[in-house]
């Protein structure tokens, strides 16, 4: 199962919850495989800490090979990089990812990267973190995904996006995956005692949107997980944070 985690407002914390529900999987025994579509490499370096900038060859590599005049001939495991963490591998990126999109766009690469993943049959689970932006990258992660989860930071600016976020993944089933769902929304840095963030996620309800539970909460905890580059199952197995993912997790294995 693929799937990708998608909102093109930033700081909605897609990575967090790519990595914690990558993490969450692979501690209960799944071969796990997140894919970071970001150049801004967060996941990457949330995953491999020190190790992020000696990880190659990255998604980079694989993409610029894709703009070679001959067919790809490097295994499929070539870019892919395990983690401290058991069954839990990466394909990172770096900054030159953003440098090869006008070529891969000019070239209409999109499909490149579905067909590498399904060569990497090995892996049970697959989470793409994208960058917020709707460009070739998330595009190439939607065609890619059997799934789509939406974060949303209980902020009126992610309300008014969020219907056009739909839209475009309705488009994507339409040209290109037919397969393709949205999965749920995922309500993150949600403050149970302030009157905004309910009221948001209440609209949301009423009218009808797949809106998943648990909601994450804002914790510090979080913080503290960037920066120990350590998941939460892994760095505070006992957190609230931690059972909220467990939790996430079981919601994505009943409804997606």
């Amino acid at each position: 199962m693929r799937h990708v985690v998608f909102n093109s407002k930033g700081g909605v914390g897609k990575s967090s919850i790519v990595c914690n529900l990558a993490a969450v999987s692979a501690a209960e025994g799944k071969r796990t495989l997140v894919v970071d579509l970001d150049p801004q490499a967060n996941a990457t370096h949330y995953l491999l800490g020190s190790r992020a900038s000696e990880a190659k060859p990255n998604l980079t590599d694989f993409f610029d090979e894709t703009l070679g005049l001959r067919l790809l001939t490097s295994d499929a495991d070539t870019w892919v990089h395990t983690t401290p963490f058991a069954n839990l591998s990466i394909i990172p990126s770096d900054l030159g990812l953003a440098e090869l999109q006008p070529k891969l766009e000019s070239r209409y690469k999109i499909y490149k990267l579905r067909k590498l993943l399904d060569r990497l049959d090995e892996f049970e689970v697959v989470f793409l973190d994208t960058p917020p932006a709707l460009n070739f990258f998330t595009t190439s992660a939607l065609i890619s995904a059997d799934d789509c989860l939406i974060p949303f930071d209980c902020d009126e600016f992610s309300r008014r996006a969020l219907m056009q976020l739909m839209e475009a993944v309705d488009e994507i089933r339409e040209d290109h995956n037919p397969e393709l769902e949205v999965c749920g929304i995922v309500v993150n840095l949600f403050q149970m005692r302030a009157r905004l963030p309910q009221q948001l996620v209440d609209e949301l309800l009423d009218e009808n949107l797949p809106v998943l539970e648990p909601y994450i909460t804002a914790s510090v905890k979080m913080r503290e997980s960037h920066e120990a580059h350590r998941p939460l199952v892994d760095l505070a197995p006992s957190h609230k944070l931690s059972q909220q993912f467990r939790e996430l997790y079981a919601a994505l294995d009943r409804n997606c």
